[in-house]
């Protein structure tokens, strides 16, 4: 049970650090220790955090990294691990942390230290000090990315940013959040989440840390363009409607099109000219037919999102799971 001073301003304050993992056996437990040298710091603890826990979810790896992480919860004295049935991706892997996570606050990383822990103190200075009930981690640095993943990545937040109002430039899904934010979070009732968006759109006062994004401590990102892509529909119909905007938009050029190619066909067939047609009704019917195929698209694509949640199955599915947390 935790206490109601955990939560508050009173006594000392519990930190909860969830980390979802995918294949990343060979390298866990020496960046979970690498972790936790900067989460148990006299700096950390002077701040009044005097309760730290891991919550780790192994998003169905492959590997044996849920047994390596069964070794370091089991020296580990605050450790709850999560094991997925299956791959349900990193959106659900993180929303499965949180919803696990005791902490007052709950900070949210990559466990494969591209996410540098030494920001963890200024991280809870700025939560505990200047009273920010979000710290996100931003990349001023986006370091080693292959030039594909950098350019897609930043087109993808300024779309965004610019689609759903939020400042997600350069945005990461390291952060550090408050309870309060937490509970909120946990309100929110959608299947298929994008973390990043999702903070934002809560609200509460936010602090901008600059970070460097660090190589990895072993092995290749399996962040494929096709799932960087299918994130980027989620968010995007998730936050905004402007692709069917777009598709109204769309109609109107074509239909402006067409009454002008009217009135031009109109007018020659008047003076007696001989009209063509051939190329003007080839033209019109692959324009037509692009453009409805398009709208089609984007309208399944809002379709599906409804369908997901109208399902209403779980976000994840918890498989097996190691509570190694000592309660008061």
């Amino acid at each position: 049970m935790v206490s109601a001073d955990q939560y508050s301003g009173n006594g000392p304050k519990s930190l909860s650090i969830v980390i979802p993992l995918y294949n990343e056996g060979d390298h866990v437990e020496s960046s979970l220790s690498e972790i936790g040298r900067y989460a148990h710091t006299r700096t950390v603890a002077d701040m009044g955090v005097q309760d730290v826990e891991f919550v780790l979810v192994d998003d169905g790896s492959s590997d044996n990294t849920w047994e390596a992480i069964g070794r370091f919860a089991s020296v580990h004295a605050k450790c709850v691990c999560l094991r997925l049935s299956r791959n349900f991706g990193k959106e659900a892997a993180i929303c499965a942390g949180i919803e696990h996570a005791h902490g007052a606050a709950v900070i949210v990383m990559d466990g494969d230290l591209q996410h540098p822990p030494e920001l963890i103190p200024e991280m809870v200075r700025l939560w505990t000090v200047e009273g920010f009930d979000v710290v996100d981690a931003v990349k001023a640095d986006r370091g080693e990315e292959p030039a594909w993943y950098r350019f897609h990545a930043r087109l993808f937040n300024q779309v965004m940013s610019r689609l759903s109002g939020f400042d997600l430039a350069d945005a990461s899904d390291f952060k550090l959040l408050d309870r309060r934010v937490v509970t909120a979070f946990l309100r929110l009732s959608e299947r298929q989440t994008f973390y990043r968006g999702l903070v934002a759109w809560l609200g509460f006062r936010h602090a901008r840390l600059p970070m460097i994004v660090k190589p990895r401590m072993a092995g290749r990102s399996t962040w494929s363009l096709l799932r960087l892509l299918g994130l980027a529909v989620t968010g995007l119909t998730s936050f905004s409607t402007a692709a069917m905007h777009l598709v109204s938009l769309m109609g109107m050029m074509f239909l402006i099109a067409a009454i002008v190619l009217t009135v031009k066909t109109l007018w020659t067939w008047l003076r007696g000219e001989a009209v063509p047609g051939i190329a003007t009704v080839i033209i019109l019917q692959l324009g037509i037919g692009s453009v409805t195929m398009i709208a089609l698209g984007i309208i399944g694509e809002y379709l599906s999102r409804v369908y997901g949640e109208t399902k209403a199955r779980p976000r994840y599915v918890v498989a097996d799971s190691l509570d190694h947390r000592s309660h008061p």
